[in-house]
């Protein structure tokens, strides 16, 4: 046993530094290149429509908001005048726009899911597919993205971004060294994982397919005030010794459920020491599961053997407190 988790050991050794050392070709940054910028192409467009429309719009909900300011309402006011005195005259105007729009085009309506609400991070949305089929080789990657208020770019897009581009250059430098033979398949889906008024995590999972599966997940907790992406690291610096309390944690939960499965094997307490897993460097994927609990996730083959996947530590409140909040 011990011969060969050090044959499997070796091999991931070896795939990380092939991968590591690998050199995008030019081709594959252009293509990546076009890519990005035709979307971008057709989000500008599609804005710039918007916004010719939008004065008509914005004349309709000053006269309406004008009107129903002569009337005392007082407490009992609903509908688009409360929402004038929270939220203010451009926000309305911009949200009877959006009724306004999508009762006149049919084109307009089907794209309201990409139409933000209110708030300074509105909703995730897929910002563009990739897919690929060359041979047996096959690739299908969704990106997402966040919309800020407005439309406003969210800085937290620009790592989901970088990610997605790593994929698929990984793909087709892949697919570029085989010409396409043998069989090969990249999956990339996405998720919300929680959300609440504070932070939303995008969990991002991948699975590649050669001889064997390999699973691994990438998870972008961001700030939904500032939209920036917030490290393990940054979310306990406040509390330095925390992050070795949750490290503490997730050891005691590998000795617990490897005593109580001899199916479950952990690299910890095991036959080769300097493999095990030694803590946590705070750049580590994790978001919170719906009761606010730090959830910890690590890929294949990073704290266990491969037939264990991609694993996750569920940490305990009594451990982390409230860091969702």
């Amino acid at each position: 046993m011990t011969q060969n988790r050090e044959k499997r050991m070796d091999k991931l050794e070896e795939w990380k530094k092939e991968y590591q050392s690998m050199t995008v070709p030019k081709e594959v940054k252009d293509r990546i290149r076009m890519g990005i910028a035709k979307a971008q192409e057709e989000k500008q467009s599609e804005e710039k429509k918007a916004k010719e429309k939008q004065p008509e719009a914005k004349a309709f909900a000053e006269k309406s908001y004008q009107n129903r300011e002569n009337r005392d309402y007082g407490k009992k006011q609903r509908g688009v005048v409360f929402m004038m005195k929270r939220v203010g005259m451009g926000a309305a105007a911009a949200m009877i726009a959006i009724v306004v729009l999508a009762n006149s085009s049919a084109s307009v309506a089907l794209a309201m899911g990409r139409i933000p609400v209110l708030g300074s991070i509105a909703r995730v949305v897929t910002f563009r597919d990739y897919t690929d089929k060359s041979n047996h080789f096959e690739a299908d990657i969704s990106i997402p993205k966040l919309e800020g208020e407005n439309g406003s770019e969210v800085e937290a897009n620009k790592s989901i971004e970088e990610y997605a581009n790593q994929l698929i250059a990984q793909y087709e430098a892949d697919l570029q060294a085989s010409s396409g033979e043998g069989n090969y398949s990249l999956t990339s889906s996405y998720d919300v994982a929680f959300e609440n008024e504070k932070y939303v995590c995008i969990r991002i999972h991948s699975t590649m397919v050669m001889a064997s599966g390999t699973e691994f997940v990438k998870v972008f907790t961001v700030d939904k005030e500032t939209g920036k992406t917030v490290s393990l690291a940054e979310l306990v610096k406040n509390q330095p010794e925390l992050l070795e309390k949750i490290s503490d944690n997730i050891k005691e939960q590998m000795e617990e459920q490897m005593a109580a499965d001899d199916s479950v094997t952990y690299f910890y307490h095991s036959e080769v020491p300097e493999l095990d897993f030694q803590g946590l460097s705070g750049e580590e994927s994790y978001y919170f599961n719906a009761d606010g609990e730090l959830v910890i996730s690590f890929d294949e083959y990073e704290v266990a053997p491969g037939y264990m996947g991609a694993v996750s530590f569920t940490i305990p409140k009594e451990v982390t407190g409230e860091l969702s909040k």
